[in-house]
């Protein structure tokens, strides 16, 4: 009686084995849900770059104001009869407290 025990108790961790450890095993299938979940967010971000690069691709291809922004931030560039005002990113706390000369 003790054999046929010993025997089926090899044979159910035989069979178990598989279903564990196995090529269709269940930690091989868990680790393959956490993949395919990592998988969707980066496919998520990549979606959300895509719709903001088409969106622009659209502005620049229909109007001339994505062009014109474009134009004044990257080339610095100004319409006619406007004023440039460039603005130095410096130590502002000494141009404040600079002395201001008075007319005597």
């Amino acid at each position: 009686m003790k054999i046929i025990t010993l025997i089926l108790i090899v044979l159910l961790l035989l069979l178990q084995y598989p279903l564990w450890l196995g090529r269709g095993g269940w930690l091989k299938v868990q680790d393959l849900h956490r993949q395919v979940a990592a998988e969707q967010q980066i496919n998520q971000k990549i979606q959300t770059r895509n719709g903001l690069l088409d969106a622009e691709v659209r502005d620049l291809k229909q109007g001339t104001e994505a062009i014109e922004e474009r134009a004044r931030s990257e080339l610095g560039m100004i319409k006619s009869n406007e004023v440039f005002f460039q603005i130095l990113d410096g130590n502002v706390s000494q141009i404040a407290s600079a002395p201001v000369p008075t007319a005597k």
